[in-house]
């Protein structure tokens, strides 16, 4: 691949500047959604004016939105042939943005738990781990088209020590280290307490640099922000 390969998948970012030092921090692991290492093909980053944490995770606003649809529209024109976003909680704005740019949206990891829902069949569980699951609402869910949830288990990391500084203290760095050991760990306390489950989805866009580490302990698929781009990615026209 040439770095001048001109890009085919748009990529609708948080406002620069915007973002907690501990989330600037993980995207410099390779694997997060922000991080042009993470891709073996050309992707276009578009940094979308207000969006943040506050106006995406915590109060989704439709002001953003319409700035992502344009954004979508712009990078269309520049010959974008798909467009995702890099925060998982943007499935509640699915319909919107599919429906306003015209290409292909994918705008959450959670848009593949139907289909490991199916692979898997009725005697395996999904288990999710997400940033916040006090923001993970039903409405997010529905979304990103999930239906069945008496077989999905869902995990935050608001409680974890270190990640939780996102939450408190965004002005303050992180232990990246310890990150990767409670991201881990409580994908491990999932399948303690339900040793049914049959793979793993990560919704957060800044989870996939822990992904591998899930795969190797837990002896499980796991499904992220990653798993989805590439998958989208091989299906587009060339």
């Amino acid at each position: 691949m040439s770095k001048n390969d001109k890009p085919e998948i748009g990529i609708l970012c948080w406002e620069a500047g915007q973002s907690p030092r501990g989330l600037v921090q993980l995207e410099a692991l390779k694997g997060n959604s922000t991080n042009p290492d993470s891709y073996n093909f050309p992707v276009r980053f578009y940094r979308v004016k207000g969006a943040n944490i506050h106006t995406i995770l915590e109060n989704p606003d439709t002001t953003v939105l319409a700035r992502m649809i344009e954004a979508g529209k712009e990078m269309v024109r520049e010959g974008v042939k798909a467009v995702t976003t890099s925060c998982g909680f943007n499935a509640i704005f699915q319909k919107e943005l599919s429906e306003g740019i015209g290409v292909p949206v994918h705008t959450s990891s959670l848009l593949q738990v139907p289909l490991v829902q199916l692979m898997l069949g009725s005697h395996r569980d999904v288990c999710i781990i997400t940033a916040k699951k006090a923001a993970l609402k039903p409405e997010h869910l529905a979304a990103a088209g999930i239906s069945r949830t008496e077989n999905l288990h869902i995990y935050g990391l608001e409680h974890c020590p270190q990640w939780s500084r996102i939450f408190e203290t965004p002005n303050e760095d992180l232990d990246v280290e310890a990150v990767r050991q409670e991201v881990v760990g409580v994908a491990m306390h999932a399948l303690r307490e339900h040793p049914h489950i049959g793979a793993f989805v990560l919704e957060c866009t800044d989870l996939p640099p822990f992904a591998e580490e899930i795969r190797a302990k837990s002896r499980l698929p796991v499904f992220d922000f990653i798993t989805l781009i590439q998958y989208v990615y091989s299906a587009l026209p060339r």
